[in-house]
């Protein structure tokens, strides 16, 4: 991604969610599939978080039901302490909460 505009957008996302100021450090492209088919593909932004106990974040933005843009934004802390393992976490709470 690294839009300049974007990337303004998921820092925003995260002081509103976590309250913490970010700034970027990298854009890691992750695709996740289960059962052989693609189920996220996209690319994650790294942030260090100078001011937050969790010293690093993990945010993208993907695509809702509703044809708007849904911003996310995953604290780094063990076991979420990789991108692919926060798109992970976040796939898995997105399928639970669809379920119920």
């Amino acid at each position: 991604m690294s839009d300049p505009e974007e990337l303004a957008k998921l820092q925003k996302a995260i002081l509103d969610l976590h309250g913490a100021r970010a700034e970027h450090l990298e854009s890691v492209p992750i695709t996740e599939a289960f059962n052989g088919e693609t189920v996220w593909d996209g690319v994650v932004e790294v942030f260090a978080l100078p001011d937050h106990p969790a010293g690093k974040a993990y945010a993208w933005r993907h695509e809702a039901d509703s044809g708007r843009w849904r911003y996310v934004a995953v604290l780094h802390h063990p076991p979420l302490d990789t991108p692919r393992k926060a798109v992970q976490a976040a796939v898995v709470a997105e399928y639970r909460a669809r379920k119920s």
